[in-house]
C-alpha cells in the first residue's frame, strides 16, 4: 500500500454524534449548486485530550496545557490523514487547545469526510449544508472527537429584545440596576478582564466613549479578538449590534475598571465553539469571566457540537474562568413550535451559570416588586427555563427540587440565577449613535459577569466555577416567588423560571470570597471542590 493511499483504502466508520438533520426546506430556497467550485473551506477538528479534564481541579494555564493538551498520537494521525487528502493544517493556536484547522477545496472535504455538500439560497444568505453522518477511515476515527464547519447554517440567536413603546414602561441604566441589587458602592474591578462572545454585529468606540460619559464613568478599554475570520462590523442598530453594545455596556458599567475583550466569531457551531475555546485559552488577555448571550434549543445542536462546547466549558472551570449564559427569551418552549418544553444550550451546560430573567420595578433605589419575566401574551418574550434533556442533574442541584426530566439522560435544571430582563423594565443603552431600551436574558449574563469580576477583584483571585457555592448559600439571593414562564411557575427556593433568584450583590461577593483555613492560609474559595486556588 502506498503512503498516498494509506487512509483512502480503509473501511469508513461514522463519527459519533455527527448526524446532521436536513435543513428545514421551508426555509431553504432553490439549490444553487452541488458545490461552489474554487471555494476554500476550513473545518475545526477536535482531537482527544492527552488526559480527560476534571473540572473540579483548578490548574494554571501551564499546568492545564501540560496535562490536557491534544493527544500527540492522535494529532500525528490526523495530520497524516489531512496530507493524504490534500488538506493543509494549522494549530492548535494555544497549547492548551486541542483544535486543528484543516483547509482545502470542497471536493477534498467531501472525499476526506465522506459527505455531500450543497449550497442553498436561504433567508440567511447562501449556506453550505450537509445532512447525515460524517465518516472517517477506521484508523482516524478514534483520533477525532468532532469535525465542525462543513455545514455553516446559523446555530444560535441573540437573547436580547428591544422595548416596544407602551405606557408604563420604564428603563434603568446598568448603574441603577447594580444599585437595586446591592452591588457594593464604589466597588472596582480594576485588573479584571471580562470576555464577551458575539456571533455577529459590532461596536464603535465613539459610542462606548459617549455612553460612559453619560453615566459619569471612565470608558473601559474594549478590544476585539477575531475568530475564524469574523469581523467587528457594526451597521444595524436593530440587529446584532444591539446585542454587542448591551453586553459591553452592562458588564463594564457594573464593574468599573474592568477591561472588555469581545470575541467575534461566525454564527455557526464551529464559530461558537472556536470562540469559547479561544477565550478560555487566551493567554494574552486572560479573561476571568466570559459572558454569552447567544444560544438555541438543545434539539437544534448535533451531539458532537454539544459535547465539544460543554468540554470547552469544563476547560474554563478548570482554568478558573466563570461562564455566564443567557437562558433564552421564549419561555418554557424556547420558541420550538409544537415541541413541548425545551431549554436553551449552552445555558443548559452544567459547567456554566445559566441566567434567567425578571420584571423589576423600583422606587428610588429600592425594588418594589420583582416577578418572573413573562410577556408572552403580548408576543414580547419570557424567561427561558426548564429541565435539560441532555445533561443529568448536577450534585449541587440535588436538593433544589428540579422537576423530573422527560428523558433518561436529562435532569439539569435551568436557569441557576436571574436578573432584570423584561424590556418593559429594560436597560438604557447606546447603539449606533442612538439611545434605546433593550432587555432579554442577554442583559442578565453580562450583569452577572460584571458581578463576578467585582468578586474576583475583591478576592484578588478568580472565583472560577461558582455554581456549587451559590447553591449552598441561597440567602445571598432575592427569592422570586411569583410569575411563570409558561409551563413552570416561580416559587420559594429554586425554580425553573428564575433559578435561585436575583442577586444581593454584597452577599454574593462575600459568599464567593476564599475561605480562611484554621492555619491562616486561604483555600481556593468555596466554589472549587478540589481547586488548588493557584492562579492562571
Amino acid at each position: 500500500m502506498s503512503a498516498q493511499s494509506h487512509f483512502s483504502t480503509q473501511k469508513r466508520v461514522p463519527l459519533k454524534g455527527s448526524t446532521r438533520k436536513a435543513f428545514d426546506v421551508s426555509r431553504a430556497g432553490a439549490l444553487v449548486s452541488p458545490a461552489k467550485e474554487g471555494e476554500s473551506i476550513t473545518v475545526s477538528v477536535l482531537l482527544p485530550r492527552k488526559t480527560p479534564i476534571d473540572p473540579t481541579v483548578r490548574l494554571t494555564r501551564e499546568q492545564f496545557a501540560e496535562k490536557h493538551c491534544a493527544d500527540p498520537g492522535s494529532e500525528k494521525v490526523v495530520r497524516a490523514f489531512a496530507a493524504e487528502f490534500g488538506l493543509s493544517v494549522e494549530g492548535p493556536a494555544e497549547r492548551g487547545s486541542r483544535t486543528l484547522h484543516l483547509t482545502g477545496s470542497q471536493e477534498a472535504m467531501e472525499k476526506a469526510f465522506g459527505v455531500t455538500l450543497q449550497s442553498h439560497a436561504t433567508a440567511a444568505g447562501v449556506l453550505r449544508l450537509r445532512e447525515g453522518q460524517i465518516t472517517l477511515p477506521e484508523e482516524v476515527a478514534p483520533c477525532v472527537e468532532a469535525v465542525l464547519g462543513l455545514d455553516n447554517r446559523p446555530q444560535a440567536k441573540p437573547h436580547c429584545r428591544a422595548a416596544k413603546p407602551h405606557a408604563g414602561n420604564v428603563s434603568y441604566t446598568p448603574v441603577q440596576v447594580a444599585q437595586f441589587y446591592g452591588f457594593p458602592a464604589n466597588a472596582k474591578a480594576t485588573g479584571q478582564t471580562i470576555g464577551v462572545l458575539e456571533l455577529g454585529g459590532g461596536y464603535r468606540t465613539a459610542d462606548i466613549t459617549a455612553y460612559f460619559k453619560s453615566l459619569g464613568l471612565s470608558a473601559p478599554k474594549v478590544s476585539a479578538v477575531l475568530v475564524d475570520k469574523a469581523k467587528n462590523s457594526p451597521g444595524n442598530p436593530n440587529g446584532a449590534d444591539g446585542e454587542v453594545m448591551l453586553d459591553i455596556e452592562v458588564s463594564a458599567a457594573v464593574a468599573p475598571g474592568a477591561n472588555v475583550v469581545v470575541y467575534f466569531a461566525p454564527n455557526t457551531d464551529q464559530g461558537f465553539i472556536d470562540a469559547i475555546s479561544t477565550a478560555v485559552h487566551d493567554s494574552t488577555n486572560k479573561p476571568s469571566v466570559l459572558s454569552i448571550s447567544w444560544g438555541g434549543p438543545e434539539s437544534t445542536w448535533t451531539a458532537q457540537a454539544v459535547t465539544a462546547l460543554d468540554q470547552a466549558c469544563q476547560a474554563a472551570a478548570s482554568l478558573g474562568v466563570t461562564i455566564t449564559v443567557a437562558s433564552g427569551d421564549d419561555g418554557s418552549t424556547d420558541g420550538v413550535t409544537g415541541g413541548g418544553n425545551n431549554v436553551d444550550f449552552p445555558a443548559s451546560s452544567p459547567h456554566v451559570l445559566a441566567c434567567g430573567g425578571t420584571k423589576l420595578v423600583a422606587s428610588g433605589t429600592t425594588i418594589t416588586s420583582e416577578t418572573a419575566w413573562n410577556e408572552l401574551s403580548a408576543n414580547e418574550g419570557a424567561t427561558g427555563g426548564g429541565v435539560s434533556t441532555l445533561f443529568a442533574l448536577p450534585t449541587w442541584q440535588a436538593n433544589s427540587k428540579v422537576p423530573a426530566p422527560t428523558t433518561s439522560t436529562g435532569g439539569r435544571g435551568v436557569p441557576d440565577v436571574a436578573g432584570d430582563a423584561d424590556p418593559a423594565t429594560g436597560y438604557t443603552v447606546r447603539v449606533d449613535g442612538q439611545t434605546s431600551t433593550i432587555g432579554g436574558t442577554s442583559a442578565v449574563a453580562p450583569l452577572w459577569a460584571g458581578l463576578i469580576a467585582l468578586a474576583n477583584a475583591a478576592s484578588k483571585q478568580d472565583v472560577g466555577f461558582v455554581n456549587p457555592t451559590l447553591y449552598a448559600d441561597p440567602k445571598a439571593f432575592h427569592d422570586i416567588t411569583s410569575g411563570n414562564n409558561g409551563a413552570f411557575s416561580a416559587g420559594p427556593g429554586w425554580d425553573a423560571c428564575t433559578g435561585l433568584g436575583s442577586p444581593n450583590g454584597t452577599a454574593i461577593i462575600a459568599a464567593l470570597a476564599p475561605s480562611t483555613s484554621a492555619s491562616g492560609g486561604k483555600s481556593g474559595g468555596k466554589s472549587g471542590g478540589k481547586h488548588s486556588g493557584k492562579g492562571r
